[in-house]
């Protein structure tokens, strides 16, 4: 098994969360079986979520925490998201950080487009896996919502900068897991970490 450079985000902007302890068990694992990880944690992470009205032309300096997830999706070769699904999508603040990170001349190039005029993506050549929490088990996702979150990360986020393929392990219900459930759950996160999966 070849070793892999991952970077890490717990995408849930609590201080404690299901989110945080699956991202912290697949470090743990990934560590362990000799891979290079780079973890950030949401809460920790000081920056403004809001994009603001600067455009693409005029964009916000990113605060230092924000570089430091940028310049590690750069290096990575396997991109790693914990995140819970909230209202059908993304937690606010978590949205703030792909809103204000990926930029064109660092995640796209808005001067080589498409026919369509699509801008070419510039982080090729990694993969990713979300780890996703919901109340909502996967066959509602599908029935009900058409996997509308999966859409939007790996078509509409991961896949515009060119991060493919987007692979899923949801686990619900999630609010009120009882702790073997818990614990299940982070052994199999464990093994995808082991992995570098």
């Amino acid at each position: 098994m070849s070793m892999r450079k991952i970077v890490l985000l717990n995408g849930h902007p609590g201080d404690a969360s299901l989110n945080k302890t699956l991202a912290e068990a697949y470090c743990a694992a990934a560590i362990r079986a000799g891979h290079e990880v780079r973890y950030h944690n949401l809460p920790d992470m000081d920056f403004d979520a809001d994009y603001g009205t600067g455009g693409y032309s005029d964009p916000k300096p990113l605060e230092p925490d924000l570089e430091a997830f940028t310049a590690d999706l750069e290096w990575a070769e396997h991109v790693v998201l914990t995140t819970p699904l909230w209202w059908g999508a993304l937690p606010a603040r978590l949205k703030g950080v792909f809103d204000r990170a990926l930029l064109p001349g660092r995640a796209f190039d808005t001067r080589n487009t498409s026919r369509l005029g699509v801008p070419a993506p510039m982080l090729h050549g990694k993969t990713a896996r979300v780890l996703l929490t919901s109340d909502t088990p996967p066959v509602l996702l599908r029935l009900m919502y058409s996997n509308a979150i999966k859409k939007i990360l790996s078509r509409q986020i991961f896949g515009f900068v060119g991060i493919k393929p987007t692979r899923f392990t949801s686990f619900a219900p999630a609010s009120h897991a009882v702790e073997s459930r818990v614990r299940e759950w982070c052994e199999k996160v464990s093994a995808l970490g082991a992995r570098g999966a």
